[in-house]
C-alpha cells in the first residue's frame, strides 16, 4: 500500500473542502461523511482531520477524542436509521483502501446478510501454538 501524504489523499481533500463529501459531522479535530461505496445504507466513515494513515501514527492524546467520537456516531447511525446495532472496523494497512486512518461505523440489523466473511475462523493447531503466539505478544506489549 502507498503511503498517502496530505497533498495527495482524497481524505485530508474532504478535509480541506476541495473534494466533495456528504458529510454527517464535524468537529476540530474529526469529519464523518458517508462512504461512497457502502456495506449498508448510513454506512459512515470517521477520519481525524490531521493526516495519519494508521493508529500508531495518532499522538496518545488523540486516541480518546477519535473513539469518543466513533461511539457518539454509532448510537447516532443507530437512532437515525433504526438498526438494531453497528459493525465499527478500523482497517490498518491490509485492506485500507485509503491510507488515511477512518473508522467504519456500519448500520446493522438481524438478518441483513453481513457474515463473518471478514475473518474466516481457524482453531490454532496445537495449545503450544496458542502459547507461543500469546508469549510474542505479550512480550511485544511489555517491551513497549
Amino acid at each position: 500500500m502507498a503511503r498517502s501524504t496530505p497533498g495527495t489523499c482524497v481524505f485530508c481533500s474532504i478535509v480541506a473542502g476541495a473534494t466533495s463529501a456528504d458529510v454527517v459531522f464535524e468537529d476540530d479535530l474529526h469529519l464523518a461523511f458517508l462512504d461512497v461505496s457502502p456495506v449498508f445504507p448510513g454506512h459512515v466513515l470517521v477520519v481525524p482531520k490531521r493526516h495519519a494513515v494508521t493508529l500508531a501514527d495518532l499522538e496518545a492524546h488523540e486516541i480518546a477524542p477519535l473513539f469518543t467520537r466513533v461511539r457518539a456516531i454509532g448510537i447516532a447511525v443507530e437512532a437515525a436509521l433504526d438498526a438494531q446495532g453497528t459493525f465499527v472496523a478500523l482497517n490498518q494497512k491490509v485492506s485500507q483502501s485509503v491510507p488515511h486512518l477512518h473508522v467504519h461505523v456500519v448500520p446493522r440489523t438481524k438478518g441483513d446478510g453481513l457474515r463473518g466473511f471478514f475473518w474466516p475462523r481457524k482453531k490454532y493447531a496445537t495449545p503450544e501454538e496458542k502459547s507461543a503466539i500469546r508469549d510474542k505478544i505479550a512480550a511485544a506489549i511489555a517491551s513497549g
